[in-house]
């Protein structure tokens, strides 16, 4: 049977149930994981690299604690999986903001930052200097240290033998993208759809824009975590679990980041896949047609419901955002994806905003 360590009584499959433990173990244990992580960003030499890295743990944090409700569902395993997710995704978005607000166009500058995702998902991998090809090279450690926990906590994962060639695989196109998306302007379109062109015939149904917002996604790395952190998965159930959550989970996943990011994006000339269709109606019709295939995809998992609050999770999150009220024509769009709502999504929606009061 599919994943057979992730069924059973012990993965939440009720919203009460979820977001208790939410409140319990998973908000204060990302929390002291980011403490950690400011402690040693606030003594990073360079200005620039401690500037970058302050802003992605204060701007972003909502990525690790969304992250990291997939610890919920394997408690016992989450001194692992809380780290090892904060550190990733730290990983992520603070080489994000180097790359968004680059003094570099340095294609290989970008591949050489990324290399550090690559290797911190090998735990055999020594690390490099990533920042070899930029001005800015003194991080006193910070990024090194993110690898090595990363390191650390994969080789604890019980199955991670059977899931690392696809967690590779995945970063591997989530690296790709960083690349392809911070170059050039007048060159960031041609090479996005050459890209595409070498991947298309697997996804035929999607456009070049949805294939290219789910290898931005972190939440399939972060679901083979999971799926790894118990006994007995086997590599046919990571290529599974790849398919189940890739392109469709995670093409929502960031379709709705950068829904709510177009305002940001269009003011730092960031690219912005939301950009990319030819109305408002059509945007909302291809995302609710991408959530509609995602919640289908995750019926093949064991405890579906646990992954269909995660769906649901995710639309609440990021259509409560404080940005889509600075933002007439995504607030147009966020009122027609609520639209007919299901309780469960009003729940998250509602402990969204509240969890962002008490953090403010």
């Amino acid at each position: 049977m599919l994943i057979t360590t992730l069924s059973g009584s012990q993965v939440p499959q009720s919203p009460l149930k979820l977001m208790y433990r939410v409140y319990k173990y998973i908000l204060p244990e990302v929390e002291n994981e980011l403490s950690k992580l400011r402690a040693m960003a606030e003594r990073i030499p360079d200005g620039e690299l401690r500037t970058q890295a302050l802003d992605s743990l204060a701007g972003k944090k909502f990525h690790c604690q969304g992250g990291a409700v997939y610890a919920c569902a394997n408690l016992e395993q989450r001194h692992i999986l809380i780290p090892l997710i904060v550190a990733l995704q730290t990983i992520s978005d603070y080489l994000d903001n180097l790359c968004d607000r680059s003094t570099s166009l340095d294609p290989d500058d970008f591949r050489l930052l990324h290399q550090s995702m690559l290797d911190a998902v090998d735990p055999a991998a020594e690390p490099k200097d990533y920042y070899a090809l930029r001005k800015e090279k003194d991080d006193g450690g910070y990024l090194r240290h993110l690898v090595l926990v990363c390191q650390r906590n994969v080789a604890l994962l019980p199955s991670y033998g059977s899931v690392q060639r696809v967690v590779s695989e995945l970063v591997g196109l989530y690296s790709d993208l960083q690349v392809y998306k911070h170059i050039r302007k007048d060159l960031r379109e041609t090479e996005l759809l050459a890209w595409w062109h070498e991947h298309e015939s697997r996804y035929p149904h999607l456009r070049w824009n949805e294939f290219a917002a789910a290898t931005g996604s972190t939440l399939g790395m972060f679901m083979l975590f999971l799926a790894a952190s118990g006994d007995g998965l086997s590599a046919s159930d990571a290529d599974s679990i790849r398919r189940i959550y890739f392109p469709h989970v995670c093409s929502l996943h960031i379709l709705l980041d950068y829904l709510i990011d177009q305002e940001e994006d269009k003011a730092g000339g960031d690219l912005n896949f939301c950009n990319y269709y030819e109305s408002s109606s059509l945007l909302v019709d291809r995302i609710g047609w991408i959530a509609s295939k995602a919640r289908e995809d995750v019926q093949q998992l064991p405890a579906p419901r646990f992954h269909r609050l995660v769906i649901e999770g995710l639309l609440a999150l990021y259509l409560s955002d404080p940005k889509v009220k600075t933002q007439s024509d995504v607030m147009r769009v966020t009122r027609k994806l609520m639209k007919n709502s299901p309780l469960t999504r009003l729940f998250f929606l509602i402990n969204s905003i509240w969890i962002r009061k008490q953090q403010a």
